[in-house]
């Protein structure tokens, strides 16, 4: 496929991670437990029975990492910061090797002139927290505003950009609904009560980094993912479309939660609540992967789960449905549902079978044209009027991929787990081209 297609100037080009999966070091220099932790220990609960205790050792490695990304030419860098480390229990006194680890971090991408963008919530709740009840628990959100007002007194100084939560509402379907992720939960009514008080979190944590640094820029990422299909069962579709890509987008863009939901989230929702989520934001981070099937079943906690795409469909060894046309649509029911606010690709990429060959080179086609053809489809959406700033690639390193252990690789960086050996894939160089270039 011949394209070239030029990207605005100023565009953002970055890459992304997230605590748990690449740092490691997690009983090092005061870092509390996390949910991850937990769910790990059970042995039936990732494939390979493995946990992110090392991950990618990004906690020792980072200098080495940045170069890296100094070579790829990336202008920014999405990481989250692991609540635990910086309040081992998510509540109480500031752990300083935390913040100071934080800091180098911080230091070495700034003197490397890459913008740090820093996420306050990746998926590890502390521990501490889930035992009084996580994000069930509606006093959670209000450790988060504290532990959001902590990051951005020690660190605001220096971040251009801050995310409150990635991807809500797989912390909510996938952790407190279907079980796959931490905590292991399978509960409707424990979705809507995380589904809303993650949502407070948000809003009271926006509201505590104005406070603290108030010329900082704001947003949330969530992952959406366009359902397909809806004909064949209207009833599941229009269910998982609101709770997985409308219950997070709705509240905190148009203030309100879809129809649908109303009568189990009413519950859990207090004066003023709506209004509080509802706050301005100066960008929204979108990340896209694929696309869902839905069915609707009495065998799950939430009356509908996800079907795997047809077989003969393009898709990635995750079974993930390849269709850039999605993407493309999706930017654009995106700028018309929400006023077409700034919006970032926080997050796309695809895992693929990625091994050295003989000469200890990686190739990974299947990687490299995805992100062509993606990158495509969000041009075409800046050409019809997106308002599309930047796109950040998943991910920067193979990593701890969540349930799936080490046996998926996202990274355009090829990680040997047993040494730490860091390999740049042919898409690490593709993605180089056009980060230097600015065009497909």
């Amino acid at each position: 496929m011949n394209m070239i297609n030029k990207f605005p100037e100023n565009f953002v080009w970055g890459v992304s991670t997230s605590s748990y999966q690449i740092e490691g070091a997690v009983n090092t220099d005061g870092r509390g437990k996390t949910i991850w932790d937990t769910f790990c220990e059970v042995p039936e609960n990732i494939v390979d029975q493995t946990n992110g205790a090392v991950a990618c050792d990004h906690y020792h490695r980072y200098p080495e990492d940045i170069r890296l990304m100094v070579e790829l030419g990336a202008k920014a860098y999405r990481f989250s910061t692991a609540w635990s480390r910086v309040q081992p229990e998510g509540f109480g006194g500031v752990n300083q090797g935390g913040i100071d680890f934080y800091n180098r971090l911080l230091d070495s991408l700034l003197e490397h002139n890459i913008e740090p963008w820093l996420c306050l919530n990746h998926w590890d709740l502390p521990q501490g927290l889930e035992n009084l009840g996580g994000w069930r628990n509606r006093e959670t959100s209000f450790r988060f505003a504290e532990y959001a007002e902590i990051m951005a007194r020690h660190l605001g100084d220096r971040i251009p950009y801050f995310i409150t939560h990635n991807e809500p509402n797989v912390v909510a379907l996938l952790g407190h609904g279907w079980g796959w992720h931490a905590p292991g939960i399978q509960s409707a009514e424990a979705v809507m009560a995380a589904t809303h008080h993650l949502n407070l979190a948000h809003g009271l944590a926006v509201s505590a980094i104005r406070k603290t640094v108030p010329n900082v820029n704001i947003g949330t990422v969530i992952t959406m993912q366009p359902v397909v299909d809806w004909d064949i069962d209207p009833i599941g579709s229009t269910r998982l479309d609101a709770l997985f890509n409308r219950a997070f987008t709705d509240s905190a863009l148009l203030g309100t939660y879809p129809e649908l939901l109303f009568d189990e989230l009413t519950p859990f929702v207090e004066e003023g609540d709506m209004e509080l989520i509802h706050q301005s934001l100066d960008f929204f981070g979108l990340n896209h992967y694929t696309t869902m099937r839905a069915r609707s079943t009495p065998e799950n906690a939430l009356g509908v789960e996800i079907l795997a795409p047809p077989v003969e469909t393009p898709q990635t060894i995750k079974g993930w449905e390849i269709n850039p046309a999605m993407l493309y649509q999706q930017l654009l029911e995106f700028k018309d549902r929400y006023g077409n606010p700034p919006v970032y690709i926080t997050e796309s990429g695809c895992a693929s079978p990625d091994e050295p060959n003989v000469e200890g080179l990686v190739s990974d086609p299947d990687r490299v044209a995805y992100f062509r053809d993606y990158l495509h489809a969000a041009s075409l959406a800046i050409e019809d009027g997106v308002n599309l700033k930047g796109y950040f690639a998943w991910s920067l390193l193979d990593n701890f991929e969540w349930a799936e252990g080490y046996t998926q690789r996202f990274g355009i960086i090829y990680v040997d787990f047993t040494t730490q050996k860091r390999i740049p894939k042919d898409s690490f160089y593709f993605l180089k081209n056009i980060f230097h270039n600015n065009h497909i």
